[in-house]
């Protein structure tokens, strides 16, 4: 019982250190909401992560934000796969042709976490987000995109996983997996949507299209536009956006291919 109780708060601290990092800065109580934990329990938290030095309250009001101690966690980390560099010239071309923000997704377990985007670079982004914005797998176009190549096998396995982690579910949800004909839809259109996005910095304001990318004949992430729901209608923007982002998605696909492609010839 001690064991699981230590394991949960874990969980919960590093849940609470990804809410932080993903959004930049937010109060106790946008903790307590996001992370879905008491305002005590965050409280607690919140205090032991700044101990610790990895969030610092800011000067002129009561928000928390991290500190740089937290790219320390990330020192032994090497990314050798070469998306991020393959990809980036592409996430600004379409920004600067659109002017929407573009991001590259991959999955980590049951969350689409964000590697790379033009937030920054988007007079059109209502969030700024950076590298390591989180989102639930089940609620986010990026995530339907890789439950859709993904084989029955491996879906079943993270809609699994998803369920026993607790992660918030949409009404409609749950049924909409239940159903396979959604995964071919996904296939047949090359993307999927998402209209009024819920788990963001704003919820309900923005909608996105993602499309997969393959490498290897997998899905290794996908590539998605984020726009203003209040903006245009979700079929206005497949129709002017779709085909460039599905054709952007591809020449990244082809691009980690040749990347790979000395390594097979010597295996």
């Amino acid at each position: 019982m001690e064991l699981e109780w230590h394991i949960r708060s874990v969980a919960r601290s590093l849940d609470v250190l990804r809410a932080v990092n993903g959004a930049g800065s937010l109060s106790m109580m946008q903790i307590a909401r996001r992370c879905a934990i008491p305002y005590p329990t965050a409280r607690r938290i919140v205090h032991t992560l700044q101990q610790e030095g990895m969030l610092e309250r800011e000067p002129s009001r009561k928000h928390y934000r991290p500190t740089a101690l937290v790219q320390a966690l990330s020192h032994g980390y090497q990314d050798h796969s070469g998306i991020v560099e393959i990809s980036r010239p592409h996430l600004e071309a379409l920004t600067r042709k659109h002017c929407w923000p573009v991001s590259l997704v991959t999955r980590v377990g049951q969350t689409m976490v964000v590697r790379d985007c033009t937030h920054a670079m988007s007079p059109m982004a209502l969030n700024n987000y950076q590298a390591g914005a989180t989102f639930p797998l089940l609620e986010c176009a990026s995530g339907h995109v890789m439950l859709a190549y993904a084989t029955p096998e491996q879906r079943a396995l993270m809609l699994r996983g998803a369920t026993e982690s607790g992660t918030p579910l949409g009404p409609s949800t749950r049924e909409l997996f239940e159903d396979i004909s959604w995964s071919e839809t996904i296939r047949a259109a090359g993307i999927a949507t998402r209209s009024n996005n819920r788990f963001t910095n704003t919820p309900g304001r923005t909608s996105s299209i993602a499309a997969p990318i393959i490498r290897g004949g997998e899905v290794c992430g996908a590539l998605t536009i984020v726009f203003f729901a209040a903006a245009m209608r979700l079929s206005v923007a497949q129709e002017r956006y779709a085909d460039e982002l599905i054709a952007t998605a591809r020449m990244i696909s082809r691009e980690l291919d040749e990347l790979d492609a000395p390594a097979r010839m010597v295996a």
